[in-house]
């Protein structure tokens, strides 16, 4: 379980609860909560940490605020503000806080998995690998939900030859109360095949895109459902790319071999980071300069997932009829090599290398 406290009695009572509890604990500062927030159990927080996090992270279930003493109207504030279930003085509900992490936690139904994919610098082929990936695990077969979360692309419905599909796009999906039906939405949407699903932005400047609470909504529903979830995501920080980053077991950064490609890379690389160090690296050619893939992942300091020729027909795919990779193609071979790292790693998001 994951532990945000700093008061030396209070640790010292959850060290000992968790002994007799039979639970393991992951002490962290608040600064580094935020990989573990959402992957944890439950989680156990002082008053100091409680209003730290308020503000800075979701609202989850299984939150226990831990007082030093009977709480108070302070403390019950910012427990409803962090949306605790809980509120226990300790050493007086000690036997309670047995009771609370004795409880095992009811499984969804199913767990897919979210993969993000990101730009190091503009023309980096993000979204081109991303519906690639998603293509390529409705192919496996895999029940696939592809996500255009950057409302200043194109549109992952046009890059697949899908726009006069009839279906949903984001500007007209409305979230009542921070929940979707998967079932409803996956009916809802446009297909490329029998597996694969596309919400895409709208070609319009004005709502084109999605808003962060739908996207948590929209992501939550698909990997509830146990889809694998791919999201094409904006390089530009705000809202929507916050949400992914926190939501993402993993992030691939999709980087061309040039040195100032790199360099634009690791502004990038680094910002992501600080939010989900789950991150795994695709180099795409052509390397004018002789770069090879291994070099930019020694510079980027990232696990090498993949490293892709140059797609020589990808242009004239894209104008006539939309994306279609090849299964030995560089970018199908790319697209296998971010499934196959997905489906080797464990769901714990502490992925990284």
């Amino acid at each position: 379980m994951l532990v945000l406290i700093d008061n030396p009695a209070l640790l010292h009572s959850i060290r000992r609860v968790a002994a007799a509890a039979d639970r393991a604990l992951n002490e962290v500062d608040v600064a580094d909560a935020r990989h573990l927030w959402g992957s944890a159990p439950i989680v156990v927080l002082d008053v100091r940490a409680a209003a730290a996090c308020r503000n800075r992270l979701p609202r989850r279930r299984r939150v226990v605020l831990l007082c030093d003493g009977p709480p108070g109207i302070d403390e019950w504030r910012i427990a409803t503000a962090v949306g605790a279930e809980h509120v226990l003085a300790v050493p007086e509900d000690e036997s309670a806080l047995v009771a609370v992490l004795g409880e095992q936690p009811q499984r969804p139904e199913a767990d897919g998995t979210v993969v993000a994919v990101v730009g190091g610098c503009g023309g980096a082929g993000a979204s081109t690998l991303a519906a690639a990936t998603a293509l390529t695990a409705a192919s496996r077969p895999q029940s696939t939900l592809l996500l255009d979360t950057d409302s200043w692309g194109s549109g992952l419905d046009v890059l697949l030859g899908i726009e006069d599909v009839p279906g949903l796009r984001w500007s007209g999906l409305s979230i009542e109360g921070g929940r979707i039906s998967s079932g409803a939405l996956r009916d809802a949407l446009p297909a490329r095949g029998e597996r694969l699903r596309v919400l895409a932005c709208s070609r319009t400047g004005h709502g084109a895109g999605p808003t962060a609470a739908a996207v948590r909504a929209v992501t939550e529903a698909g990997r509830h459902t146990g889809d694998l979830v791919v999201c094409d995501v904006s390089r530009f920080p705000g809202p929507v790319t916050e949400t992914v980053l926190e939501l993402a077991d993993l992030m691939v950064l999709v980087v061309p071999a040039t040195v100032r490609a790199c360099i634009a890379a690791g502004k990038v690389s680094q910002w992501i980071t600080e939010r989900n160090p789950n991150q795994g690296l695709v180099v795409r050619g052509p390397a004018p300069g002789g770069l090879r893939g291994a070099d930019v992942a020694e510079v980027l300091g990232l696990p090498l997932i993949a490293s892709m020729r140059a797609e020589r027909a990808l242009t004239g795919m894209l104008e006539h009829g939309g994306l279609r990779p090849g299964r030995r193609s560089p970018l199908g071979v790319a697209a296998e090599a971010v499934l196959d790292t997905v489906g080797s790693r464990p769901r714990s998001r502490e992925w990284a290398a």
